[in-house]
């Protein structure tokens, strides 16, 4: 039985802030063994619910915030940014589940600190739908064919994945109060849902089904701002639907995550380039 995860930060027991996600600020070492604590109970339930192999993916950021050595030593770890699939870099037909661990809400709604894939995009839709990380990276599991048993978050996210896949446990590990406020519970108590929780789905994953993947994603995205959109708009298969809307459709998860990828530079130097006239 071979699992794998993909653990983000913001949706973690005792997170809330941006000190505390941004490489930088005082509260990110402490966010790091907070993530670190979530991973390990997740790998912990994992090999618990028959696992064999124990894949993770740090998905934060910029993609290395586990602390390493404090692993649980029976799983491997994939890190560091650029990846091809991103959140869902690793994930292959071999494996037999995935698990969700940390995620947030979506861009545009209410959540802590919710986003998706970057702070810049006010809203990213597939199909129409506004979508989250959680989305995205379901169809690329969906696509190796590997169901998604579980998803740990609060409790904004954890409803909505809910409803897109019917039978997926969760673990609502804190409560928003805004943006940057949550009402969480301990970590330890935290990390206790989360084993019980990766136990049980994965013992469970051969019950699951696959959500359909659409042969065709219309990817729109909403950009900061017109510098930002007017980039994007060069992409050679996108298209501009407003001053701050691009488009693309794709025919893969895969072309999706890189289009948003794309847009994700193009949104931050946009914002670089400005920066100076911000400043005066």
């Amino acid at each position: 039985m071979r699992v794998y995860i993909s653990i983000d930060m913001e949706g973690v027991a005792g997170i809330a802030t941006m000190d505390q996600v941004v490489r930088g600020g005082h509260g990110y070492p402490r966010a790091q063994h907070l993530m670190t604590g979530e991973a390990n109970a997740a790998i912990s339930g994992a090999f618990a619910g028959g696992a064999t192999e124990v894949l993770i993916n740090d998905s934060h950021g910029t993609m290395d915030n586990l602390i390493h050595e404090d692993l649980d030593p029976r799983a491997r770890v994939i890190f560091g940014s650029p990846k091809v699939d991103c959140m869902a870099e690793g994930i292959d037909k071999g494996h037999d589940v995935a698990l969700f661990i940390g995620y947030h809400a979506a861009a545009g709604g209410p959540g802590v600190i919710a986003h998706t894939f970057s702070s810049l995009f006010t809203e990213v839709r597939v199909n129409g739908r506004a979508v989250s990380e959680a989305d995205v990276n379901a169809l690329q599991a969906a696509a190796a064919g590997v169901p998604v048993a579980l998803l740990t978050g609060d409790d904004v996210i954890c409803a909505a994945i809910s409803e897109t896949l019917p039978g997926i446990e969760t673990v609502a590990v804190k409560l928003s109060h805004g943006y940057n406020a949550a009402d969480s519970m301990s970590p330890t108590h935290a990390r206790e849902l989360i084993t019980d929780a990766a136990a049980r789905a994965v013992a469970g994953a051969s019950s699951l089904t696959l959500p359909s993947v659409p042969a065709e994603l219309d990817v729109e995205i909403d950009m900061p701002n017109i510098h930002a959109a007017e980039l994007a708009g060069g992409i050679p298969t996108a298209s501009r639907l407003g001053a701050r809307t691009v488009r693309v459709i794709a025919h893969s998860p895969q072309e999706a995550v890189n289009f948003i990828t794309a847009c994700y530079e193009f949104a931050a130097s946009s914002l670089r380039s400005l920066l100076p006239l911000m400043r005066r």
